[in-house]
């Protein structure tokens, strides 16, 4: 890829239906196949409550740093791409529409896009796999940096591992220095390591139980 047209991106992953260690590394293998994305690097697979709808089982949670190449479009319309590209991942993975914050089998999400801003209407593809169900996700815009980043340590502990010192467009802090300040406030094992990413098996080497 040419350094000139390509850009660093960070994608969230999560699940907690059916084996979401093993949708979580099919993902990651699938992301690498996209034409013009290589997965760079890859956090380390975590344990984490559920947020907002809590009778549910706990999620495996992710994030992996890819170069995405954009070619001659701007990052709002390079990053539009990548979240259909998302969105059909999710899909092939059995997402189906459900209840706000409910159980899901793959969610993917655009967390940072290189240096961007971006606020814009989605198209139909790129609307999330909820929207029938939500009308609130029906009507979402793609935001980057995603709007929760800052609040949510199930986001912003993986993406630490991949991105410690990144400082996203409009904030003042690394995402290191955020994910400790946000871990004061959750309690105790919310959010813990279960997994680290094995990149020759390219597939989870799981902690012992």
């Amino acid at each position: 890829m040419s350094a000139r047209r390509t850009v660093r991106a960070y994608v969230g992953l999560g699940g907690n239906v059916g084996e979401p260690a093993t949708t979580l590394a099919t993902a990651i293998r699938d992301l690498d196949a996209i034409p013009g994305v290589r997965v760079r690097r890859v956090s380390r697979l975590y344990a984490t409550a559920p947020w907002g709808v809590t009778d549910q089982p706990e999620f495996r949670n992710a994030a992996v740093a890819l170069d995405v190449r954009t070619g001659e479009r701007d990052g709002a319309a390079a990053a539009l791409d990548l979240l259909v590209r998302l969105k059909t991942l999710e899909r092939r993975a059995g997402r189906r529409g459900g209840r706000r914050w409910g159980p899901r089998a793959l969610d993917l999400d655009v967390l940072v896009f290189g240096r961007q801003r971006i606020d814009v209407e989605r198209p139909l593809a790129a609307r999330s796999n909820d929207a029938e169900g939500d009308p609130a996700k029906a009507a979402k815009r793609l935001q980057v940096p995603h709007r929760d980043l800052g609040q949510r340590l199930f986001v912003l502990a993986p993406l630490a591992d991949v991105a410690s010192r990144l400082v996203p467009p409009g904030w003042s802090e690394t995402v290191e220095t955020r994910r400790r300040r946000v871990a004061v406030a959750e309690p105790p094992d919310s959010v813990r390591v279960v997994g680290e990413w094995d990149p020759k098996a390219r597939t989870w080497r799981l902690a012992s139980s």
